[in-house]
């Protein structure tokens, strides 16, 4: 059997890169790209010392564990031993992921498995269906891709889940709770009265209005209109000025509530200083939250907090 090292050799430093290069990106770690190349030269070199001296302790398993944390050492450095354990930790378990992805993708694409003639059930080739390396350089870097857009959207969904509360609303005597997202970047206030704006969404707000009267609504919206505004509710609804992120002015319909209460932590923030701005539309994609909170209802937690 003819072994072109040079190939397999140039193969695994590609592999080994985009391997450093991933756990990088998930340990959110500033390390220059040349020295993961640096790092994943060392990781391929795994390949002849292996090919050479079949039978070296690198083979082992304590010696390929020694080996990845070389491999850590000469990629990312030593700073503090939670820091090194943690890009140790983190290429192992894309190193899995990787591996586990390329497997799965193989096995959805292949059959294994085939009958013969005398109905006798066997594997395709001898040891199995290998895989080809056409199949590890297509798959490969489309595995890579997923599971980083995926641990990307896991963090970001991480943070904005720790920031969704339960919060109720009442308006006219009515009140309903549903999920808020704290929103730093929400500064809306209204100029005239100084009350700070929450976002509610159309979900949640219809449950305080008939159909007929929620489309009248709209249409005094769309059409800047307040003549058109539904009669019993033109004493609860105003209209809020806003710039714009291109700096136009804009106009918001806003309703004042009774009340509201948000569960933040173990405190309970009740206020009546605010409005909520309608939104015609779902917030989100997923409906995780139909409030968007203003970060000032929990400055005033002190206050209001029971």
């Amino acid at each position: 059997m003819t072994v072109y090292l040079d190939a397999v050799w140039a193969l695994n430093f590609f592999l080994d890169f985009m391997l450093l290069l991933l756990t990088k990106a998930l340990a959110r770690d500033h390390t220059k790209i040349i020295r993961i190349a640096i790092g994943a030269f060392f990781a391929s070199c795994i390949v002849p010392i292996t090919l050479i001296y079949p039978d070296s302790f690198f083979s082992s398993v304590t010696g390929k564990v020694l080996y990845s944390l070389f491999i850590i050492l000469s990629s990312f450095g030593f700073i503090t031993i939670y820091r090194y354990l943690k890009l140790f930790l983190l290429f192992y378990f894309t190193t899995f992921a990787i591996g586990g992805g390329l497997v799965a993708l193989h096995f959805l694409f292949s059959s294994p498995i085939t009958v013969t003639t005398s109905g006798l059930v066997t594997f395709n080739k001898g040891y199995g269906d290998p895989v080809s390396w056409l199949f590890v350089i297509i798959g490969f870097p489309l595995v890579w891709i997923f599971t980083k857009s995926r641990m990307d959207k896991h963090a970001k969904e991480k943070i904005r889940y720790n920031q969704l509360y339960t919060v109720t609303i009442k308006i006219r005597d009515k009140a309903f709770s549903t999920t808020g997202y704290i929103d730093s970047g929400n500064q809306l206030v209204d100029p005239l009265t100084k009350k700070p704006v929450i976002i509610c969404d159309e979900i949640f707000l219809k449950q305080w209005f008939t159909d007929e009267d929620w489309q009248c609504l709209k249409i005094a919206n769309d059409s800047l209109d307040i003549e058109r505004l539904p009669k019993e509710w033109e004493n609860f609804i105003q209209v809020v000025p806003y710039q714009g992120v291109q700096g136009s002015s804009m106009f918001l319909l806003a309703i004042r509530p009774d009340y509201i209460i948000v569960n933040y932590g173990e405190q309970t923030i009740k206020s009546r200083k605010l409005l909520i701005g309608i939104q015609f539309a779902g917030l989100t994609k997923d409906n995780s939250y139909h409030c968007l909170l203003h970060p000032q209802i929990i400055q005033l937690a002190t206050i209001h907090s029971a």
